[in-house]
């Protein structure tokens, strides 16, 4: 057990409040605060990353139950919040910060690799904004469980270090509908290279404190951007350029495995292009650009699956809005985020490549993958089982649409079938431009598209099964999502089933979730 290693280097080089006045408010001139998590007397483990604990230089922890739920912590350690601000649903919030997130600080591994490490649901800070800090049960399996799955399949993320339950009752109104009852509390210990967002610059940007925002850049440049060098004149601009690249293929890999985040505010973006803040996200089911799983997000559906680029975009406009006083460049903020732009859509179509197998992004690619997005769209055909089945049939000669018919919601119509057996013959077609075999398209094909993906109903089945005492569920998936391009058993790779349609905590959520 290595937590008497844990260092405070990000509140040994800024400004801070030291009261532990835990009452909520504004807190001008400082951009932490000391806190002190809350008491719980009946603390269970759930599950504990073991492999994870070790990479990162903690050791074997899963019998510190106390240090798990921030409990009789070592004098050594200091707890605190970070203040930040954001943009909620494109308006402005002004201060945020760490509402139900309490940091112990940062470890360094024996690669010198260092991490922060933060619990999530152990109490409140100044920061929440008069709620109470606490996490449910039902939300902190989501984000335990989604950010190791997204670690397996490839994409930046957050990670997950334990899951416990806390032993009190929470009240929560999952739908924001006056129906509030209680649940289970529960605590996630979250680990991250950097847990620093969009907002923790947009609001020194906002108070006008420009010494300070200079200062967190070069924190942020030393500890984190070895792609940038301090010692240049244009090392801020660098910086935003660092940030507009990592976010640009955090979203790629969005695409390429179906996920959705629901609540893209400025306040959830990391700057290190890391998935960050697991709500109302959802795995896609059905292919649906205009598939949003958040209610918040209605009717509007700002934060649909089609949008997530643009929503980026915009979200990196209102970063460089808050770096422009240090920067002053406007032409060259604007530049970068024209590049973001122009860019994206090529990077996105040469992630599609990968999924269909072909070797390199050809001239006429675009209408190929705008005539299969609209036969997607059109006929709601599953996501991750249309490319599970592709890939398996690649190696046949002559590939016919009803060997596609588990892709389906419903039964098809003759002229459906017609218009995916049209589909698969151009499929044939442009397969045979490769410069590699077929076996070595299904390779490529094997390596990027996901045989098992956490969907949403099976995360709803596993939290209503532990909120009985029925971990079972919980540990199939826990093992599955590790080895996601791996087959797994039919019953965790199927469609949605009808009875979890319209289902509040599967089919829908909310921000409370």
């Amino acid at each position: 057990m290595n937590i008497k290693n844990i260092t405070h280097n990000f509140v040994d080089s800024f400004p801070g409040d030291f009261s532990g006045d835990l009452h909520q408010r504004q807190t001008p001139g400082f951009i932490f605060a000391k806190v002190l998590p809350a008491e719980f007397n009946k603390i269970e483990l759930i599950a504990f990353n073991e492999e994870l604990s070790q990479e990162i230089g903690l050791g074997n922890l899963n019998q510190d139950l106390d240090f798990l739920a921030a409990q009789n912590l070592p004098e050594t350690i200091e707890t605190y919040a970070t203040a930040y601000a954001g943009h909620q649903f494109g308006n402005w919030a002004g201060q945020l910060g760490d509402g139900r997130a309490i940091f112990a600080g940062e470890i360094k591994n024996e690669n010198n690799q260092s991490f922060e490490l933060q619990w999530k649901g152990v109490g409140a800070t100044p920061y929440s904004r008069f709620a109470d800090g606490r996490a449910v049960l039902r939300s902190s399996v989501r984000e335990f469980l989604m950010s190791e799955a997204m670690f397996h399949l490839g994409v930046p993320t957050t990670r997950a270090l334990s899951l416990v339950k806390t032993g009190e009752l929470v009240t929560r109104d999952i739908a924001y509908d006056g129906h509030s009852k209680q649940e289970q509390g529960a605590a996630v210990l979250r680990v991250a290279e950097s847990f620093l967002r969009f907002g923790h610059f947009e609001l020194l940007a906002a108070r006008k404190e420009f010494d300070t925002l200079q200062k967190l850049i070069d924190f942020a440049i030393e500890n984190y951007f070895d792609e940038v060098d301090s010692h240049s004149e244009t090392k801020n601009l660098d910086f935003f350029k660092a940030i507009a690249d990592r976010t640009a293929k955090m979203i790629i890999e969005w695409y390429r495995v179906g996920f959705v985040h629901g609540v893209m505010n400025t306040d959830n973006m990391s700057i290190l292009g890391l998935t960050i803040d697991y709500g109302p996200y959802s795995m896609m089911d059905e292919y649906d650009l205009e598939f949003t799983p958040n209610t918040t997000d209605l009717p509007g559906k700002r934060y649909a699956f089609g949008k997530q680029a643009q929503i980026a975009h915009w979200n990196l406009l209102q970063l460089a809005n808050s770096l422009f006083p240090v920067i002053k460049d406007e032409k060259a903020l604007q530049t970068i985020l024209e590049d973001y732009a122009s860019n994206f859509w090529k990077l996105h179509d040469e992630m599609l490549c990968k999924k269909f197998g072909f070797d390199a992004l050809l001239k006429n690619d675009d209408q190929f993958f705008t005539t299969w997005q609209q036969m997607m769209q059109d006929l709601k055909l599953d996501y991750t089982l249309f490319f599970n089945v592709l890939t398996d049939k690649i190696l046949e000669e002559n590939l016919d649409a009803q060997k596609f018919i588990s892709t389906f919601y419903s039964v098809p119509k003759t002229e459906d079938l017609e218009r995916i057996n049209l589909f698969l013959q151009s499929y044939q077609e442009r397969l045979s431009q490769n410069k590699f075999s077929k076996a070595e398209a299904q390779q490529l094909m094997l390596k990027n598209n996901p045989q098992f993906i956490l969907r949403n109903y099976l995360l709803y089945e596993a939290i209503q099964d532990l909120e009985n005492d029925d971990q079972t569920k919980f540990d199939i998936l826990l093992k599955a999502l590790k080895n996601p391009y791996q087959k797994v058993d039919e019953s965790l790779n199927q469609k949605r089933p009808q009875k979890y349609n319209m289902i509040y905590g599967c089919s829908q959520l909310s921000c409370s979730s």
